[in-house]
């Protein structure tokens, strides 16, 4: 393991953007502070002009293996993730099988041990179809981080916790952990469908998909949820949020540890809105779905206003073919990985979010409320986790420079203002000018 001395950057905290060295030491941060000297066999970075962020920590993806391996692995998403800023992600349970169990957690940990070039942990999935599997759980094991029912309704309708007040219910009386929900009300989701079914049959336009999963839907399944939460005095965690009235139900006041409700918002529903339906069609039809421009400014305002607590990729690859169908075979879902760090730039860049901002939703945040030990800080005897980007640098999005195994992005032919130059794991460089160090691998996180 290589010791680094990285001078002149500009280091970026929640709190501050100052001009530092970092010495990396044994894979980690062993001194940060001003015109550090150079050590004898220590490489030098000259990072003079670029910025340096923690590493990102994305605690939402869908790593699809194992079984739709043909789609994403492990291997290919974590060199998106590297690739885009995210040294760590945490992956939900919707593969095959689905990891409904404590020895499916080991067997998925396994594949990642072996295969991820980023740090990671995994979900419990917990849905209404087997809640009451968790009597039989150690629910103090921390090798899975939390427990969720994201994802979980591809395997059949009616498994949605935010549909069954009773199941939420018998979950929170029996855990204090954190409970991460996909909040929509189905009943409403498959009314609006089918009033849509009967206009246009299997064509229905892909805007309409904000109509079909409305803000009705969202709103009425968060406040039932949060109505229960507070009840038992719950760890709710409310998932990829996207309506501005739901926001607003989240304190904006008490510091997040203090919190016993949280939400997330990610990035596709700060970057796009309802409009771009007609340019991008299914390749930005998510569930939750995308929603007006209006909902899109007010998620970018409660974020700012720390109603929402931080920013995660939902990232989901499906195959082009899969995405590329009528509205009513449509994947919902779509890889953003690998451009997590330009997309924020992007939106710093047009004033919408400060960089110690990012730095506090999307490295800080994420670290502090699962109780990540020592990463989502640049500090002394922190695991070396870091992203050097060049600010000024513009890179355009190819085909050809995807590492998602998917292959697409919705982002091809499209310029970032900014690049990622590179990626550090457990200092280890794990990412630079677009290639990926292949023997690089990322550990499991302690919580």
């Amino acid at each position: 393991m290589g010791t680094y001395l990285i001078k002149n950057g500009w280091l970026v905290s929640s709190k501050a953007v100052l001009k530092r060295d970092i010495r990396i030491t044994n894979g980690v941060f062993a001194e940060i502070g001003e015109r550090l000297s150079v050590n004898l066999n220590e490489q030098v970075i000259d990072a003079t002009g670029k910025h340096i962020f923690p590493g990102l920590i994305d605690t939402h993806v869908h790593f699809r293996e194992p079984g739709l391996s043909y789609k994403a692995t492990w291997l290919t998403e974590s060199a998106a993730a590297i690739a885009g800023g995210v040294t760590t992600v945490f992956d939900m349970p919707n593969t095959e099988p689905a990891t409904l169990s404590p020895t499916l957690v080991q067997e998925k940990l396994a594949l990642a041990k072996q295969n991820a070039r980023c740090n990671y942990g995994v979900f419990l999935g917990i849905s209404a179809a087997n809640c009451q599997e968790l009597a039989n759980f150690d629910l103090t094991d921390t090798d899975f981080v939390a427990l969720t029912d994201d994802g979980l309704y591809f395997s059949g309708s009616g498994h949605l916790l935010a549909d069954h007040p009773e199941a939420l219910e018998a979950v929170f009386s029996q855990t204090d952990r954190i409970v991460a929900l996909h909040s929509e009300d189905s009943a409403l989701i498959e009314q609006n469908e089918k009033a849509f079914q009967e206009k246009y049959g299997q064509n229905i336009p892909f805007e309409a998909h904000a109509l079909i999963r409305s803000e009705e839907a969202c709103l009425v399944a968060t406040k039932r949820a949060l109505e229960l939460a507070k009840k038992y005095d719950a760890r709710l965690h409310i998932l990829h949020l996207t309506t501005y009235k739901e926001a607003l139900l989240f304190d904006k006041a008490l510091p997040l540890l203090q919190k016993k409700q949280t939400c997330e918002v990610s990035i596709p529903h700060l970057y796009f809105s309802s409009e771009d339906y007609q340019k991008y069609g299914p390749l930005i039809k998510y569930n939750p779905s995308i929603k007006g421009k209006a909902d899109r400014m007010g998620l970018l305002r409660a974020l700012n206003e720390n109603h929402i607590d931080f920013i995660t990729t939902d990232h989901s690859p499906h195959t082009l073919e899969e995405k590329q169908q009528v509205y009513m075979q449509s994947k919902s879902g779509g890889p953003t990985l690998q451009h997590l760090l330009p997309m924020l730039l992007s939106l710093h860049e047009t004033g919408f979010l400060s960089l110690e901002k990012i730095v506090e939703k999307s490295a800080e945040n994420p670290a502090l409320f699962y109780g990540i030990q020592k990463r989502g800080f640049i500090k002394e005897g922190y695991y070396a986790d870091l992203v050097i980007a060049d600010l000024n640098k513009p890179h355009l999005v190819k085909k050809e420079n995807l590492f998602s195994k998917c292959g697409w992005s919705v982002f091809e032919g499209h310029t970032f203002s900014a690049s990622v130059d590179m990626t550090f794991v457990n200092g280890q460089l794990a990412f630079q000018d677009g290639k990926i160090t292949e023997a690089v691998r990322g550990a499991q996180v302690l919580i």
